[in-house]
């Protein structure tokens, strides 16, 4: 093998003094000043699971993650539920009036969506 001159030798040490931002493209310098790593503790079956769940879903873990924080940071509200796919107070409450009427007979059925529309505006 050849030994570098003495010139390469300077090229070399030059190139490794300059500054990280001309060596380094800037959107990675941004990207390594603008995130982070969250480090948490969970069950590994869960992560796992979540991680399936994801992937079914085309997209990375991350991404439900911070979805879910960005959720969490604009709302400023958490709901824990054992049910998720039970309705809300409001909500049992309208079902209940809404099948009360269909029961008595008095629910309005429609041709088309102009009709309906049509009935909506005479009310």
């Amino acid at each position: 093998m050849n030994e570098p001159s003495a010139a390469e030798a300077e090229d070399a040490l030059e190139l490794q003094l300059q500054p990280l931002d001309i060596n380094i493209p800037k959107y990675i310098l941004w990207y390594m000043n603008t995130h982070t790593i969250l480090n948490i503790k969970t069950d590994k079956k869960l992560k796992a699971d979540a991680k399936q769940v994801a992937e079914e879903l085309g997209v990375p873990l991350s991404t439900v993650i911070n979805a879910f924080l960005k959720k969490f940071v604009r709302e400023k509200e958490i709901t824990l539920s054992a049910n998720p796919l039970r309705p809300t107070p409001y909500l049992e409450q309208i079902l209940e009036e809404a099948h009360a009427e269909y029961v008595a007979g008095k629910a309005n059925t429609f041709a088309s969506g102009k009709d309906m529309l049509t009935h909506l505006r005479t009310l």
